[in-house]
């Protein structure tokens, strides 16, 4: 199992606040039309509905990723439809009652071989979710 971090983040919402806003991934979306097109085209290709996140890539085309378990600190969204299992996660640590400390991640089973390969493409997916998430939040 390979991981990759993104820098952790603070934002200025409580760490409840932050869970329930994965209960309906869909309030995203809102946060990303409500955002200045030239911000818009710099997030890329993302579409968040109720259920999932789905991010295009020209190197691995669609991923979904479903919210597999919520609960208070941590979120796991599991990747849909690929031929290895891969987690995004993020990690809420609260720093006082209306900020948190956002850290997230990316656990993905790959061979030891292959890690050099696309290791750079996973720290980068990762850093640009945690970087996408502070918008989001801001």
């Amino acid at each position: 199992m390979a991981q990759y971090k993104s820098a952790p983040i603070t934002v200025r919402r409580s760490v409840e606040e932050i869970n329930n806003k994965f209960a309906d991934l869909s309030t995203f979306q809102n946060a990303i039309d409500a955002l200045p097109s030239e911000e818009r085209a710099k997030i890329g290709d993302v579409r968040f509905d109720k259920t999932y996140i789905a991010i295009k890539q020209p190197q691995f085309g669609e991923i979904k990723f479903q919210v597999k378990s919520n609960t208070p600190g941590r979120i796991v969204m599991e990747a849909v439809g690929l031929p290895l299992p891969l987690n995004l996660i993020v990690d809420l640590l609260a720093v006082d009652a209306e900020t948190t400390q956002v850290l997230s991640s990316i656990d993905v089973e790959i061979p030891a071989m292959l890690r050099p390969l696309i290791g750079g493409t996973m720290q980068k997916a990762v850093d640009q979710f945690g970087s996408l998430f502070a918008k989001l939040n801001a």
